[in-house]
Order: structure tokens, then sequence, then C-alpha cells
């Protein structure tokens, strides 16, 4: 898998687009953070306080984020929830058919969906969050804040495995 390019966003945007080029730019790391890692470092849980923590299922994570709060909430897309029925707590849990290549393949598929879909609404309507009503600019904020604070979770858990460091 080669390195992508990670644009920032450039300083003439709205704020809509600067939120936008920024998820790219989370979207871009994430994925640039499993260069190089073989299939079983990817699946490797280097914290012993989070055993279940590891990059791909942190990729997994961050892909069934976007389709529940773009696609199904923001959108109102009649999409299957990601989530495993049974994985109530959202671990990130990797099955022993995954690899690097198809759970990227999915993130960037998913990505394509919530670019679809910010594009297509109102960001200053109201959609029910898990609190009531919700403006979807802030909500589509509260998304761009998980997705940057597990690319936080996966920059450690890459430098433990490995010593990978840096953007």
């Amino acid at each position: 898998m080669a390195l992508r390019e990670r644009p920032w966003p450039d300083d003439d945007l709205t704020l809509q687009q600067s939120v936008v080029g920024y998820f790219q730019f989370v979207h871009s790391t994430v994925v640039n953070k499993l260069d190089g890692l073989t299939e079983e470092q990817a699946r490797a849980t280097p914290l012993p306080t989070s055993p279940v923590m590891n990059p791909l299922g942190l990729v997994k994570h961050l892909t069934a984020v976007q389709r529940q709060h773009i696609q199904r909430t923001i959108g109102g897309h009649d999409l299957p929830s990601l989530w495993r029925s049974d994985d109530h707590d959202y671990e990130f849990r990797v099955g022993p058919d995954e690899t690097i290549a198809g759970v990227v393949a999915a993130y960037d598929a998913e990505w394509e969906l919530s670019q679809q879909t910010l594009a297509a609404v109102d960001w200053s309507a109201f959609v029910t969050g898990h609190h009531g009503p919700i403006r979807i600019g802030r909500f589509v904020a509260d998304v761009l804040q998980e997705s940057a604070r597990h690319l936080g979770h996966l920059d450690i858990v890459r430098e433990l495995i490995d010593g990978g460091k840096g953007e």
C-alpha cells in the first residue's frame, strides 16, 4: 500500500468545505498509519489496558462511525449498521478473514458515501442525535472530533507495535 497524499484544506474555504477537507486529511492519515504493517501487526493489541484495540479495529470503528452518524443519522439512509449486533460496547474486534486491503477498501467506500451525503444536506438543518435535536453542522463537528481522537489512538498503537512515528 502506497502512502497517500494528505492535502491540508486551503485557507479560503468556507467552514463546511474546511470541515470536509479536514475529514479528508484525517481519512488519508488513518490509511497511511497502516502502511508497512504486516497483517499480524495490524491485528496487534499492544495496550494492556485496552486488550482489543488494534489498528485494523480502529479503522473498522471509524468506518462504522461514519455509517451510523453520517449515512444513517444525517443522511437518513436506510443502510444496515456496521456494528455487530452483539457488540454493544463498540469494541475494535477484527474477524479472522479480514485483511488490511479489505478494511481500507470498506473505509474508502464509506468515505465516498459520506462525502456525497455531506454535500447533499443542509448543514443548518436539525437531526435527532443521542440527546435530542442537533444541528447537522454541529453533529458533523462531533464526528470529526471522534475521528481525530481515534487517529490519535492509532498513532499510539502504531508506535507501540513497530516504533512508527510521525504523520
